[in-house]
């Protein structure tokens, strides 16, 4: 049984005399354990809702519409809050946020703001999660020093490291890193991505990463999903995702990443922006900016079928554009 199972999750978020957003849409998928998945997409796709609804860390105007979110067997939106709270968020299922500064309180010193996390949830003396506190900075190459320290005397890359030997406090089974490398400069960003993926292995946590990055993605990930407007668009292994693209958006985002292989090229980008989810496009949701859309894709919302083994995509005409690059120019 897999570690984490997802079955058409979809959340909207009520905005009053206005409608709904329609931010999660028919959400599907399951992680084994250790394994990785990488979800990739343009800002305002969907994919930090995405995050906060499978850790069930919804604002007020979020409206579960339906589906399941199943962790080692138990439905997690039928728990109540106290008991998620104690036996399964933090625990079982934790989250490296988008900017950690944000994150960490900030007149708060780290060293305590994770023993709070250990003490929440375990039967333990503070000395011991003083102790065990250490020790996870240590683990994430921080010296135990430095718990003593307030979140504005890190540095952006020992924030985020803080972060994530916080989200590690409990020993949990999924691990959510939401763009755990936003704002830093490439050498921190490579430390950081290590340090996760070692940490992974270490430990065979499930990773969920979150990324408009393509490139981390690749690099992190088992299995990844290309998410746009809601819905996953494309899925599959990292190999048959970027190496047999078979999804217009997915073309599109990797003929905007630069090759280190390969003849020389001109990087593309894809006309437009995603669409207003107050009032999604009939049809697909890419049509509007798809280059190979057809009367059909403004008529008729693709389904998201297996196209090859245990490669899935969300378009009319995949098998007609398997070997169509995005720009047919090329």
């Amino acid at each position: 049984m897999p570690v984490l199972d997802v079955d058409d999750l979809t959340m909207y978020y009520e905005i009053p005399f206005r409608g709904f957003v329609r931010a999660v849409d028919g959400i599907s998928f399951s992680l084994e354990k250790g394994e990785s998945l990488g979800i990739v997409g343009e800002s305002g796709c969907g994919k930090s809702s995405l995050a906060i609804t499978l850790m069930r860390l919804l604002p007020k105007n979020a409206r579960i519409i339906k589906g399941r979110v199943i962790l080692d067997g138990i439905n997690i939106y039928e728990l109540p809050e106290d008991r998620l709270r104690k036996e399964i968020r933090w625990k079982r299922i934790s989250m490296v946020f988008q900017g950690a500064m944000n994150a960490l309180h900030p007149i708060i010193k780290v060293g305590d703001q994770i023993v709070e996390a250990i003490m929440l949830h375990e039967d333990v003396s503070k000395e011991e999660a003083w102790k065990r506190a250490g020790d996870l900075l240590e683990l994430v190459g921080i010296d135990r020093s430095r718990l003593d320290n307030y979140p504005f005397e890190f540095s952006g890359g020992m924030r985020q490291r803080a972060m994530i030997a916080m989200a590690l406090a409990l020993n949990p089974d999924v691990l959510l890193a939401d763009e755990p490398t936003t704002a830093l400069d490439v050498i921190v960003q490579a430390q950081i991505l290590k340090l996760i993926k070692d940490l992974q292995r270490k430990f065979g946590i499930s990773l969920i990463l979150i990324s408009h990055d393509v490139s981390v993605i690749a690099e992190m990930s088992d299995k990844v999903a290309v998410m746009y407007a809601g819905k996953f668009q494309e899925f599959g292994s990292a190999f048959d995702v970027f190496l047999n693209p078979l999804h217009p958006y997915t073309k599109g985002l990797l003929s905007g990443v630069p090759s280190v292989k390969g003849k020389p090229r001109r990087l593309k980008s894809i006309p437009g922006a995603p669409p207003n989810l107050l009032n999604p496009p009939k049809g697909c949701r890419f049509a509007p900016r798809c280059p190979f859309a057809k009367e059909k894709c403004f008529e008729e919302e693709p389904d998201l079928v297996e196209i090859e083994d245990k490669h899935y995509v969300r378009c009319h005409f995949a098998e007609e554009l398997r070997e169509v690059p995005w720009d047919v120019s090329e």
